[in-house]
């Protein structure tokens, strides 16, 4: 860009005009050529690099594909991503020189060539899934869309999200502190809450493996939760999370247990793989169940579907695959009438991703949201955006080409582990 305006404007420099001519002329061209598109035709972008970087101990992964016309996509990854730095790098060297358009085409690429490599589940999956919202946003830029519109268009303009109150149980927290949780999430225009009930520092456990709750741990759930519900009464939507903690004969109690109280859902009473385990239990209860966070690909969802496992899916959509993925897996649920609630623990460059796909697909129900985001300054330093990050209970969709949000290396350096390479 900056080589063309220079030549542009040397050669009207030269040219046997007026000295105000010359300066008028000079400046015309400039004008003309700052207003032309900034990239060649798009068949002509191709990738040349892909870069990365991690906070949270490498659990947060950031990557950045760069092509040969100065556009970057920017993609994020959670959870399985710890020491995959040079996962990243290969997938890289396989998607080199290829236009970064063809994303599905790309995403199948990767895919396959790991089927021997682990491409079903875990690290493989959490990293394509960057590298394929890192092309979405890409794509976008070059084609001056949102990705939203890539994906077919929008249902909606901005997408409602639950307060997690991160009222972690390894602080021991009482009923009241529920109570507490649950009013600030409601002041800040949240009509929605989650909790933790997973509590390993609990005095009353049978042991430190024994995976059924005693009934004085059961007695607990049921007092924080009904403290949460008397403190927002009954208009405001609460559910509890397990996370996978407990056993088969536990999920059914505390399902039984919570009905009285109308949870929007419990989350991940039992482990992930065993989905008969979890029709039992959503079989046995009018407490919708609702799993999928622990869950890769469409493929991960198919036997929960198609056997009425789950009342709700939650894949986390910067874990499960990405963002053509989780509209896919949306696509699937749709066809069994389930409701479509995506985990989210990423950034906001995630979270923004995350709408994109919330917005395009008809069965969304809610996206999560974690309160320190609001809270600690390292969510807004990490990342480049424009205005409020939610609005009461609400993130509006971004209408900029691509996904709207972007990395800030600046911001996030001083956040990345040591002994990991930032950006190389």
């Amino acid at each position: 860009m900056n080589s063309r305006r220079k030549f542009l404007t040397k050669s009207a420099l030269a040219s046997a005009f007026g000295l105000s001519t010359i300066h008028s002329f000079g400046q015309g061209l400039e004008t003309a050529v700052e207003r032309a598109p900034l990239s060649s035709a798009p068949s002509d972008l191709k990738i040349t690099d892909i870069k990365c970087g991690y906070i949270r101990g490498g659990h947060s992964l950031f990557v950045k594909i760069y092509t040969n016309q100065g556009i970057i996509g920017h993609g994020e990854g959670v959870d399985a991503t710890p020491g995959t730095y040079h996962l990243v790098k290969m997938f890289g060297q396989r998607i080199k020189g290829k236009s970064p358009l063809n994303v599905n085409r790309l995403f199948e690429d990767i895919r396959r060539s790991g089927f021997f490599e682990g491409a079903q589940s875990g690290m493989y999956i959490a990293v394509l899934t960057a590298v394929e919202s890192a092309l979405w946003d890409l794509t976008g830029k070059a084609l001056g869309l949102p990705v939203y519109q890539l994906l077919g268009g929008k249902f909606r303009d901005k997408i409602r999200v639950y307060c997690d109150t991160a009222l972690y149980q390894n602080n021991l927290p009482k009923p009241q502190d529920f109570a507490d949780a649950a009013l600030e999430a409601k002041k800040l225009g949240f009509s929605a809450v989650k909790f933790d009930l997973d509590q390993a520092k609990d005095p009353n456990k049978y042991d430190a493996y024994n995976w059924t709750a005693s009934p004085a741990e059961l007695q607990r759930m049921y007092d924080q939760m009904a403290a949460a519900r008397q403190a927002v009464g009954p208009n405001i939507d609460i559910c509890a999370d397990m996370h996978g903690r407990y056993d088969m004969v536990t999920g059914q109690q505390v399902a039984k247990m919570m009905e009285p109280l109308k949870l929007m859902w419990l989350e991940e009473p039992i482990p992930a793989e065993n989905p008969e385990a979890y029709k039992i239990i959503a079989d046995s209860t009018t407490t919708p169940i609702c799993a999928g966070e622990n869950h890769y690909l469409a493929h991960g969802f198919r036997r929960l579907l198609e056997i009425g496992a789950v009342d709700i899916i939650m894949p986390d959509l910067q874990k499960a695959g990405g963002l053509g993925e989780g509209q896919r897996i949306a696509n699937l649920a749709n066809l069994y009438y389930v409701p479509f609630a995506p985990h989210m623990v990423a950034s906001y460059l995630g979270a923004m991703a995350a709408c994109h796909v919330c917005a395009s697909v008809p069965n969304f129900m809610i996206l999560e949201w974690q309160i320190y985001f609001q809270k600690d300054p390292m969510f807004k330093e990490i990342v480049t955006f424009e205005g409020p990050m939610v609005e009461n209970g609400f993130i509006k969709l971004s209408e900029k080409p691509g996904i709207g949000v972007e990395i800030n290396e600046e911001g996030m350096k001083k956040y990345a582990p040591p002994g990991v390479p930032f950006f190389e």
